[in-house]
């Protein structure tokens, strides 16, 4: 019917509005998922681990739910919005999909919340971060984080020990925005002192520069928040600018020392400490499974988007058993709200009013284990809200 063509906005909202007129008299035999990632580009190693996670959960417990049978239809977007919103348009229009699902980054996960809101389908963030992320549509739910989660508690726990002057270092977006003002809240409430602020573009960024700057500062540490997957050439550019040689410590959000990335650092890694949801080191006996069955299927660690993508499509399964199998998208967010469960990350439940994970939040340290670097749990804060709203 739709040639291959640009959709204009008007045609676009007509052909969503028809599709949600008649999708819930038509009876189905599958629930498609349209998982839209980052599978090229800077962020791809989101994609990738999302991706496996979900094959993992799936190969463990079946493709059928409630009678219906599961489809994943994967879509790259690379981290552009553009592409998320192009992306989002043909899985709802074409292939009517019952759930769209993944958003590797904050700008893709917004580009795509007004589809969802107009054609009445859940939304599952897996992997993107902002606050304000789950206000934008009622149909969103998330199962990843947001920043404001662990960057307050990094901020308490860094004044308390014995940090007074840092400089802070974040991708310049949404979310590094979050990371940074959260942090400075707490950081400098309790008595520190930011003597450098840099924020580095969020595509391709050379951090060598701006790592000259942070060295001439002196701080006693820097607070970095870049996305998944750029942790390591930022570890590799502190290494070389010799801030780990000048006592220059690293804390920040968990995202730097991203598990799947961790182990290939080197040695300038040891004593980063971190606050964040999920290391591939958490001691209970359901991570350590999932660790071993990741590591069998795809050859290396997982990280926390690959636990956000585990749990998004747990959560998406345990929906459709409360609904019996009934893909009618208000039924769906409905059934979501209030779930808890056991994850390998630790106990996650989903806030009915925010529709927001509520999950614990570990301050780690980077050591060697074995030989080889993980993110070792020293210290945990339970049931941790989006502080990003509880404020409001």
């Amino acid at each position: 019917m739709f040639e291959r063509k640009i959709f204009s906005r008007t045609a676009v909202a007509a052909a969503i509005a028809s599709l949600a007129a008649i999708a819930p008299a038509k009876a189905q035999d599958s629930v498609k998922i349209g998982l839209i990632l980052p599978m090229t580009g800077g962020q791809a190693s989101t994609g990738k681990q999302i991706e496996n996670a979900i094959k993992l959960y799936m190969q463990q417990k079946g493709d059928t739910v409630a009678g219906k049978k599961i489809e994943i239809i994967v879509k790259d977007d690379a981290a552009i919005p553009d592409k998320t919103k192009t992306a989002a348009q043909e899985l709802i229009v074409n292939d009517k999909v019952n759930f769209i699902a993944g958003f590797g980054v904050t700008p893709a996960a917004l580009a795509a919340a007004p589809l969802a809101t107009q054609a009445k389908i859940p939304q599952i963030v897996m992997a993107a971060g902002t606050s304000i992320i789950t206000e934008r549509s009622p149909y969103i739910v998330r199962t990843s984080f947001t920043l404001a989660q662990s960057s307050t508690i990094i901020g308490d726990w860094a004044v308390k020990n014995g940090i007074k002057k840092v400089a802070t270092l974040t991708s310049d977006y949404a979310p590094g925005n979050d990371a940074l003002n959260f942090f400075k809240q707490h950081f400098t409430a309790g008595g520190g002192e930011v003597v450098e602020e840099v924020k580095v573009p969020l595509q391709n960024p050379d951090f060598a520069p701006f790592l000259q700057r942070m060295k001439d500062a002196k701080p006693d540490a820097i607070f970095v928040f870049v996305p998944a997957g750029q942790g390591g050439n930022f570890m590799k550019q502190y290494a070389e600018r010799g801030l780990d040689k000048a006592g220059i410590k690293v804390i920040g959000p968990g995202d730097v020392t991203d598990d799947d990335l961790l182990n290939n650092m080197g040695d300038a890694v040891l004593g980063t400490v971190t606050a964040h949801l999920y290391s591939a080191a958490h001691p209970s006996q359901m991570n350590k499974d999932f660790v071993a069955a990741y590591k069998k299927a795809f050859g290396n660690r997982p990280g926390f988007m690959a636990v956000g993508g585990y749990d998004g499509i747990h959560l998406i399964y345990e929906a459709l058993k409360k609904t019996g199998g009934d893909t009618d998208g208000t039924k769906l967010v409905e059934a979501m709200k209030g779930q808890k469960w056991e994850s390998p990350r630790g106990p996650i439940s989903i806030d009915p009013e925010t529709r927001d994970i509520v999950q614990n939040i570990y301050i780690r340290k980077v050591e060697k284990v074995d030989g080889e670097l993980y993110n070792v749990e020293f210290a945990t804060f339970e049931a941790v809200k989006d502080l990003g709203k509880t404020k409001k």
